[in-house]
């Protein structure tokens, strides 16, 4: 897909440039986290976004299929943001994809210094995904996503429902079209592929949006995009838009 540029942002959201733009004396940071099996570079049509919107970003490529997410968020992602921001008084948003917003809801349990900011998780597995639960146990399923992949499923002992509710102020975009109508079968209810629109609600959100994209696609398609700035701004989305 075409990446976003400064000209196609401001025709697709049609406002002045958000606060937090590079006019601003101290302009916001968002951190970016990319979900299970992907890397940084699938985050970028999105980090082009909201560089074009003024925001400073740290879009962190860690070993996602490699440990468990605690030594992923210890080990791999929490230096990576110490070193991005420039002072631990700054406050940071996240926009993350899949299992990027377990390690956010992670975080903000162990590391109670971090400043969070707004948080737009899309598609994350807040109460786990039933594909986990089925297929964790298979060895091709481990091969591929590894043990943080095993640590997904809907258990009230899997890591996503240990958490708990956040008091973070989250928006959350899930998707309901499916390009995995395997994967779909394993999943009840309405999903984008990977998680079901009920298991993407975070108790304690700020709030919640449906669009008609799946799992993979979700930070590439423009009206995520377009929403996820509108909520780092208001934060809540555009349900009249």
């Amino acid at each position: 897909m075409r990446r976003f540029t400064a000209l196609a942002l401001a025709a697709v959201l049609g406002l002045p440039p958000l606060a937090g733009s590079a006019s601003e004396a101290q302009p916001r940071t968002v951190v970016l986290l990319h979900g299970l099996a992907r890397s940084a570079d699938s985050m970028l049509d999105m980090e082009d976004a909201l560089k074009a919107a003024g925001y400073l970003t740290c879009n962190i490529d860690y070993p996602s299929t490699d440990h468990p997410i605690q030594t992923l968020a210890s080990v791999h992602i929490l230096p990576t943001i110490r070193a991005c921001a420039d002072s631990e008084q700054r406050t940071l948003d996240f926009v993350t994809h899949s299992m990027g917003g377990i390690i956010v809801r992670h975080l903000r349990t162990v590391e109670p210094t971090l400043k969070f900011g707004r948080v737009v998780m899309l598609g994350p597995p807040s109460k786990g995904s039933e594909v986990v639960d089925k297929l964790g146990e298979l060895a091709p399923f481990e091969w591929i996503n590894g043990p943080a992949g095993q640590q997904l499923g809907t258990d009230e002992h899997a890591l996503p429902r240990s958490l708990g509710a956040t008091d973070l102020e989250v928006g959350v975009i899930a998707g309901e079209d499916s390009i995995n109508p395997i994967l779909s079968l394993l999943i009840p209810g309405e999903d984008d592929g990977k998680v079901s629109l009920e298991n993407a609600r975070l108790d304690g959100m700020a709030d919640f949006l449906i669009v008609p994209v799946s799992h993979p696609f979700l930070m590439t398609d423009q009206e995520v995009i377009t929403q996820t700035l509108y909520f780092l701004e208001h934060g809540a989305f555009e349900h009249d838009g």
